[in-house]
């Protein structure tokens, strides 16, 4: 296939175009400055603009941008810096995917749409929840609106680990340095998934042209924040006695406590699973015993 990736640059980005030249597909990367390479086609999400040709022959648009979540402390501006860098270019890559027939449009999106549901079991049939990360994967996926006449794939995905970046680059210094423990009462759930894992579901979706819709990108056993803790600890051979309290939190991190630590979901892949995906890493200790060795 011929894949048209923004957001390539990024985390999941760079190992998706990799994965995907690896199995045999075309990449063709947009990017906000000057085109520099014969892959490369410019666009400009704030001024609704597009290479003209960038769509040509494209089998699909896979469009991961997106600030950080937790890159900073959320003030208003911050929050609309993060609805803007999502909802801007998803409407102007929706429009294009309509205008040039562009069949498929994988939109990135994350299990933050459920907002904080307890031990409850979610899946891609449980409706939205409340709180800011909720409202904003609602106008996230509402924004693919133009392409609906096309084939749209939503990908709701969770808590990413992989050897650095994603969630397990962030903790494994504090375990590193014997700082690692639970978080408020450790009782809130992590949807976690291996990188390798979201690859190959992004994969998966591009070459199945019978998933469409919201689709999970987690694994299939979601598991609480204590569990997580104690995991990763044990991988890394360090203990965790350490309790972080939930105030303490909210004091250093505000909303984003709140929201994003504090809170959780026990979502699970109920789509992936119907459509007949494998998991590389279904459990846990897998998942963190491969990041440690990666």
């Amino acid at each position: 296939m011929r894949v048209v990736v923004a957001g390539s640059s990024g985390f999941i980005g760079t190992s998706l175009v990799a994965a995907l030249r690896g199995a045999g597909h075309e990449v063709v990367r947009l990017v906000r400055r000057r085109p520099t390479a014969p892959d490369e086609r410019g666009w400009d999400p704030p001024a609704g603009l597009l290479d003209p040709g960038a769509l040509d022959g494209a089998d699909a648009v896979v469009n991961l941008c997106g600030a950080g979540v937790a890159d900073k402390r959320w003030d208003h501006a911050r929050k609309q810096v993060l609805l803007d860098s999502r909802t801007v270019p998803t409407e102007v890559l929706a429009a294009a995917v309509a205008e040039h027939g562009v069949p498929t449009l994988v939109n990135a999106s994350a299990v933050g749409y459920y907002g904080d549901t307890g031990d409850a079991v979610v899946d891609e049939s449980t409706p939205s929840g409340t709180g800011f990360l909720a409202d904003m994967c609602r106008q996230w996926e509402a924004a693919t609106g133009a392409a609906a006449s096309q084939r749209v794939v939503r990908l709701r995905t969770g808590l990413v680990i992989s050897p650095s970046g994603g969630l397990f680059g962030r903790v494994k210094p504090l375990f590193q340095f014997f700082l690692g423990g639970r978080l408020g009462d450790g009782r809130q759930y992590m949807p976690w998934i291996s990188l390798d894992d979201v690859v190959a579901a992004i994969r998966f979706v591009l070459e199945h042209d019978t998933v469409e819709g919201p689709v999970n990108l987690t694994a299939p056993s979601p598991v609480t924040n204590a569990e997580f803790t104690r995991t990763v600890g044990h991988a890394l051979h360090r203990p965790t006695p350490w309790v972080v309290p939930g105030f303490a939190l909210k004091a250093v991190l505000g909303e984003i406590a709140e929201e994003g630590v504090l809170a959780g979901q026990r979502a699970v892949p109920k789509a992936l699973e119907r459509n007949g995906f494998h998991f590389l890493h279904p459990a846990l200790g897998a998942a963190v015993a491969a990041a440690v060795a990666g």
